[in-house]
């Protein structure tokens, strides 16, 4: 790296430190010096020491957050820190009352309702020798809804949703991270709560992976302890995007495991409907058509697409017949064959586009559209295959 471009990074670092300041986001400040001491402990030791030693001098105010997100538990109950970045082990929420029930499948609905009412009536198991269900962990793709549902279950059990922070728990010392673990998990066993192992695979892989140090293993070790001897006052959920990453003998330990499966047709109308909130009645003769071009994406996706089409029709910068048209032409370019033909006879069914337009936009011939629209007129489609597309995922 030559002079000049290590000069840019440190000035860029200054430069965010003075609009943290001058924001007076003081935590913030603490939190990106932290950071600092890290990344220039190897290339200038000298100013991660002396970047650390201010740290380590000022501490956090009395009765102070670590973190703008968190508050502690209890009156007088400081939140877990690492010893060497001063930052939080956990962040600490506490969700409204009447917070939304997220978007779930029925049988994950169904599963989590009884996870519930275990909790309101643990006198009643207890009595049979029973005790409520005090392990799950959440499987399934980036935006599933995975971390939603924890929110949703602290705020329906009315206890606190910790969750472990990742970047915090491994220290850079050799060993501490082992004792920031144990140190966040204690903490977390005091007190009635919901603790969330988020992106659990980043620290319980399978300890016959040989591309991880010990200190990794040692943490596997430590997690399979914690989740065996978790207190039915409590409630432990992990959460991850690589179930074959975890090692198996954490799977054994779990007292549920809970798929998140990407949505369904019917699931992704009504995610729709409640994205599209008040511009519902707009886009609703659109609903078909969206159904079948967001299959195979994820709640979160769909939402985030969602709300760029309000805001173009809120400033007024497109149609909603151009945001559809724009979208559904994006989408069919990674359709296969038999998905894009599927797509244009939904369009030509369904809306008043000319079947030139429906040819640009799915790159279906005419003839085709003609075709495979006469084959399937309403109520008699020819082959189980057009039956049952509804239900079927095109490839994206």
């Amino acid at each position: 790296m030559s002079i000049l471009d290590e000069t840019n990074k440190i000035s860029s670092d200054l430069a965010q430190i003075v609009r943290l300041a001058l924001a007076e986001q003081t935590e913030d400040v603490r939190l990106y010096v932290a950071r600092l001491v890290r990344k220039y402990r190897t290339t200038d030791p000298e100013l991660a020491e002396q970047l650390d030693r201010y740290l380590r001098t000022k501490a956090p105010r009395s009765g102070a957050p670590l973190r703008r997100a968190t508050q502690p538990a209890q009156p007088g109950q400081a939140l877990p820190v690492d010893d060497e970045s001063r930052l939080s082990l956990l962040k600490v929420f506490k969700d409204v009352p009447d917070r939304e029930t997220p978007l779930l499948s029925q049988d994950v609905e169904e599963n989590l309702l009884q996870l519930i009412e275990e909790r309101r009536q643990s006198k009643r198991l207890a009595a049979s020798g029973l005790s409520p269900t005090r392990s799950a962990i959440f499987v399934g793709k980036p935006g599933v809804g995975k971390t939603l549902t924890a929110h949703w279950l602290a705020t329906r059990l009315k206890v606190p949703l910790y969750v472990l922070d990742l970047t915090a728990v491994m220290s850079s010392l050799l060993g501490r991270s082992g004792s920031n673990l144990r140190a966040a998990l204690d903490f977390a066993k005091r007190s009635p709560c919901v603790l969330l192992l988020d992106e659990i695979d980043a620290i319980a892989k399978r300890r016959s992976d040989d591309t991880d140090i010990g200190e990794l293993k040692r943490l596997v070790t430590v997690i399979l302890q914690e989740v065996d001897e978790w207190p039915a006052t409590g409630l432990l959920l992990a959460a991850t995007n690589h179930p074959e990453l975890i090692d198996p003998a954490l799977w054994r330990r779990f007292d549920l495991v809970v798929e998140f499966k990407l949505p369904d047709m019917m699931s992704i109308k009504a995610a729709l409907k409640q994205f599209l909130g008040p511009d519902f009645g707009l886009f609703g003769r659109w609903i078909d058509i969206l159904a079948f071009a967001f299959n195979g994406e994820s709640f979160s996706d769909i939402e985030r697409d969602i709300q760029r089409f309000r805001r173009a029709i809120a400033l007024g910068t497109a149609s909603d017949a151009d945001l559809i048209e724009e979208f559904v032409k994006s989408r069919a370019v990674a359709l296969d064959r038999q998905g894009r033909i599927d797509l244009a006879v939904l369009l030509a069914k369904q809306t008043r586009l000319s079947q030139h337009t429906i040819s640009d936009i799915t790159g279906v011939s005419r003839d085709t559209i003609r075709k495979y629209s006469a084959e399937q007129t309403p109520n008699t489609r020819k082959t189980p295959r057009r039956k049952s597309d509804q239900c079927a995922k095109p490839t994206f």
